[in-house]
């Protein structure tokens, strides 16, 4: 069963939110996390910055997610290390539910990265220089691995063939392996025949 939307092209606009180092704990902050389930997260997200007081729920017209220009983005730009410190699958849950489906970065946390891309986002790796250019419209192409910026410049990412295999059909690792439930059968019974004393 998907777990989110394939993600084969999208159009969207890129906010920018060009700094290095931001944590699962500026994603949405640990006060925020109300739930064990992944909705009702999308209002917590980037708390700490977006709102002009903890627990307040006023918008700081600062922050570029309250922006006009930016209040519909899809495609959130970062600088380096995004995702580091607690490996809380939240962020990706809060990011995913505001309607985020690719983050463009110079590199990612490790677990981070994976927990965007089982929820359904893109991890798009780009040199900063180049994310700094891509502030406006963007078009991600998942199946040619291009993100093509406002100014029409065409960009090169690369990404595990796995995530993408993922991304491109909405589905979870789990979902990826049944897939292959044929091939597991036919292994198996082969094996039984030659190991009959291992299926006791």
């Amino acid at each position: 069963m998907p777990v989110a939307e394939p993600l084969v092209r999208l159009t969207a606009v890129a906010a920018p939110l060009l700094r290095d180092n931001i944590d699962t704990d500026i994603i949405i902050p640990s006060r925020e996390m109300k739930t064990v389930g992944k909705t009702g997260l999308a209002d917590g997200l980037f708390a700490g910055w977006r709102y002009q007081a903890p627990g307040s729920r006023e918008p700081d017209p600062d922050f570029v997610l309250n922006q006009p220009a930016y209040r519909h983005a899809r495609v959130l730009l970062t600088g380096a290390n995004v995702g580091c410190g607690s490996s809380r699958e939240h962020a990706a849950w809060a990011l995913a539910e505001w309607g985020f489906r690719a983050v463009v970065a110079p590199s990612f946390n490790p677990i981070f990265l994976g927990n965007v891309v089982r929820n359904g986002i893109a991890p798009v790796k780009l040199p900063m220089e180049v994310v700094a250019t891509l502030a406006g419209t963007v078009t991600l192409d998942l199946e040619a691995m291009t993100l093509t910026g406002p100014d029409g410049a065409v960009h090169r990412f690369a990404l595990d063939a796995e995530a993408r295999a993922m991304l491109l059909e909405g589905l979870d690792a789990i979902d990826l392996t049944l897939k292959l439930r044929p091939a597991i059968e036919a292994w198996r019974e082969a094996d039984r025949g030659q190991r009959p004393w291992v299926y006791g």
